[in-house]
């Protein structure tokens, strides 16, 4: 599936994003309860949604992973949305925005018929409560506070105008205000409960309201019968609605299948291939792969680590690899091979990435003994000066990882390279590695629509530079492409970026992320966010 870029073209005049608003509300309080509540207020419109990892928090301020996302686009509203089908910017909790001609000051006309779910009416008080908590040092932000980019702060003109100031341009700054972790939180709930605690307590102006938070348990939702207020994409009217929904955890890959062939479950994400297949052809079931834009399933290469730090040998390593034999066998064709940085649903890849590494064993082999290496004493695993050709992999629990370490493991063997598969089992030991310098190549990777997304991982200072590589030329790329407002510039940058980082081949790049959704029959009409993991549940219809 292909997806089209959507971004605010800018001019050196003033820019007016017009973005279409409504009327009408009615109040309502939160309903809250305990676990026996809920149980003795089952509903027959009740689905089961199956998430498939148990995060550190479910904070959207606080914590990063995009599993909390599913929960909390339905909790919350954010300024703005991208369209799942455009990736246009559209309307959200504001009617519409004016951008100054320098790309500094972002002046937000906000809806004034939206309410949280505790009654308080949504303002241009809010939306500060909501900053001042994300920049707060004391929330030590993971993920939303740098999204922000360049923002200092505000100034709030009335009730429901507010401008944000940025220090410089910054490119994706509407995209950062599209997701869920800026989603517009309740004042009154975030005095009522500290930094803890909030998260068992989530308030927002969303179709659903959270009702119960069991942690490592449930996350019970029920929808919320005076919103009238979401994006143009959001149904006006749903003949046969989800009135809750109980999120439950599957961690085990070998739980999820069989939960939806019992009815344990009606939706369920991140299948093993081999149980999508047996899934899309059981009656009353049905398979719904969804795309995710951003960065492809890869292994960072450590260019500081010898022998990595020989570019040669990088490149040898990607032309030894045979990812569409890998993406066949493990995901089925379900996932396509990666050839660069960025997914290829992402805007901006650079569409010649798949002719800079095609598979070559046999040159492979010849490069790497071109370096110098030899199998002096017939044990199968090359040497130079007398030391064994010996890699270590850093490689988590999820994504099939551990599978696709294996393979490459196996098929390096075959050309005289000894690789050393070390298992960790989240994002605290991968971090470790990285800080210990302890690994060749590392698996990690990151989901996004706007190509912003490099600039976390590949600019000399970033945080998440892990080849832990520096280079003048890619940092000047990819920092004009952050501030620049026009997208035929970015685009340019972008793919200078990315064919710089593939000449450099600081990653092996192994296969775009498919998310693998079962589907029970009774559930109808399941889309997904332009992010391409959180489902706009308000759409959804439920059949007997």
């Amino acid at each position: 599936m292909n997806r089209r870029p959507g971004f605010v073209a800018l001019s050196c005049l003033s820019v007016l994003l017009l973005l279409c608003g409504g009327v009408g509300f009615v109040g309502f309080a939160l309903l809250r309860g305990t676990a026996t509540d809920v149980a003795s207020a089952q509903s027959a419109r009740r689905i089961v949604y199956g998430l498939t990892l148990l995060p550190s928090g479910f904070d959207p301020h606080i914590n990063a992973s995009v599993e909390l996302t599913i929960p909390l686009r339905s909790i919350y509203d954010t300024l703005l949305y991208r369209d799942p089908s455009t990736d246009e910017f559209v309307p959200g909790l504001a009617e519409r925005l004016e951008i100054s001609a320098d790309g500094l000051r972002y002046t937000f006309f906000l809806r004034k018929d939206v309410t949280f779910h505790d009654g308080e009416p949504f303002n241009t008080a809010a939306v500060a409560a909501t900053l001042d908590r994300i920049t707060n040092p004391e929330t030590k932000s993971q993920k939303a506070l740098f999204m922000l980019g360049s923002y200092t702060g505000y100034e709030i003109i009335d009730p429901f105008t507010i401008t944000l100031i940025l220090s410089q341009p910054y490119a994706a700054f509407l995209d950062a205000l599209s997701q869920s972790y800026l989603g517009i939180a309740s004042p009154k709930a975030l005095l009522e409960y500290d930094r803890d605690r909030y998260q068992l307590h989530q308030v927002g102006t969303g179709p659903y309201m959270m009702v119960t938070f069991v942690p490592g348990d449930y996350i019970l939702l029920r929808r919320n019968p005076n919103y009238h207020w979401g994006p143009p994409f959001y149904l006006t009217a749903n003949p046969a609605p989800i009135e809750e929904v109980e999120f439950r955890f599957f961690v085990d890959p070998a739980t999820r299948a069989p939960a939806l062939e019992t009815g344990a479950a009606e939706v369920m994400g991140e299948l093993a291939p081999l149980d999508a297949v047996d899934i899309a052809r059981t009656e009353g079931l049905a398979l719904v792969p969804q795309p995710i834009p951003g960065m492809p399933f890869q292994f960072f290469m450590n260019t500081t680590r010898p022998p990595l730090d020989n570019v040669a040998l990088r490149r040898a390593l990607i032309q030894a690899t045979n990812r569409i034999a890998i993406t066949d066998s493990i995901f089925q064709q379900f996932s396509p091979p990666a050839y660069g940085a960025l997914s290829a649903t992402t805007p901006f890849y650079d569409k010649n990435a798949k002719d800079y590494y095609p598979y070559d064993r046999e040159a492979a082999r010849k490069a790497i003994r071109a370096l110098g290496y030899a199998d002096s004493d017939n044990d199968g695993i090359l040497e130079m000066n007398g030391v064994k050709l010996s890699l270590i992999m850093v490689v988590p629990s999820w994504g099939n990882a551990p599978q696709i370490a294996q393979k490459i493991q196996s098929a390096w063997r075959e050309i005289g390279i000894e690789l050393e598969l070390r298992q960790v089992p989240g994002l605290a030991a991968l971090r470790e590695a990285q800080r210990t310098n302890e690994y060749h190549l590392l698996a990690f990777n990151d989901y996004g629509v706007d190509a912003n997304l490099l600039t976390l991982f590949y600019r000399s200072d970033a945080p998440n530079n892990l080849s832990k590589f520096a280079n003048a030329e890619l940092d000047g790329w990819l920092s004009r492409a952050a501030q620049s407002l026009d997208p035929a510039d970015r685009a340019g940058l972008y793919t200078a970026a990315q064919r710089l980082i593939m000449d450099q081949a600081l990653i092996l790049p192994i296969r775009d992320t498919v998310n693998l959704n079962g589907v029970s029959g009774r559930v109808g009409n399941l889309i997904f966010d332009a992010y391409g993991w959180s489902p706009l549940l308000w759409n959804a219809t439920l059949g007997d």
